[in-house]
């Protein structure tokens, strides 16, 4: 079984939010850039490194690469603490650039149901996005056919290296 830390397991949760709509706003490099710069999950953290790495990794195969994410966040065992700044960083990265694709949401909703912390407590943490948590994935099969409609529908560019301000 894969594995992967924790701060390289958040920072890939808000990469894949922030490229799945197929488009990298500054405004969300900068969002990430300040989580990680505030966060004490990322004291020894080169950022630009590690975000760089990831666009290249995405560029290499995209559909493959966010499989692979999915896998990792399945395959990790985290504190509903983990799971609830997890929750965090995806919807912050997610709002980030001030325009919610629904591609988005469906994103969400696929990282969701990988987590076991209750819809109540994401609510309590953002209640403005109780509808990232409406009720459309009911199943194992239907989920399955959410994630593969998110691949059969998207097509994400190659990304260029990202030039971090303020590093």
């Amino acid at each position: 079984m894969d594995t992967i830390s924790y701060d390289k397991l958040l920072l890939k949760t808000a990469f894949c939010c922030m490229a799945c709509d197929g488009h990298i706003d500054n405004r969300e490099v900068d969002l990430i850039r300040s989580l990680c710069a505030t966060s004490p999950v990322f004291a020894k953290f080169n950022f630009e490194e590690e975000i760089n790495s990831l666009v290249a990794r995405i560029n290499i195969g995209s559909k493959d690469f966010i499989k692979r994410y999915f896998e990792l966040l399945h395959n990790a065992n985290l504190s509903e603490k983990e799971e609830l700044t997890l929750v965090d960083f995806a919807i912050q990265t997610i709002k980030a650039d001030e325009q919610v694709e629904y591609s988005e949401v469906k994103f969400f909703k696929a990282i969701r149901s990988r987590l076991k912390v209750s819809n109540e407590k994401i609510i309590e943490l953002h209640p403005e996005t109780e509808y990232y948590l409406e009720d459309d994935i009911v199943n194992d099969s239907y989920l399955d056919k959410i994630v593969n409609q998110y691949f059969e529908t998207v097509e994400l560019p190659q990304f260029g290296h990202l030039e971090i301000e303020g590093e």
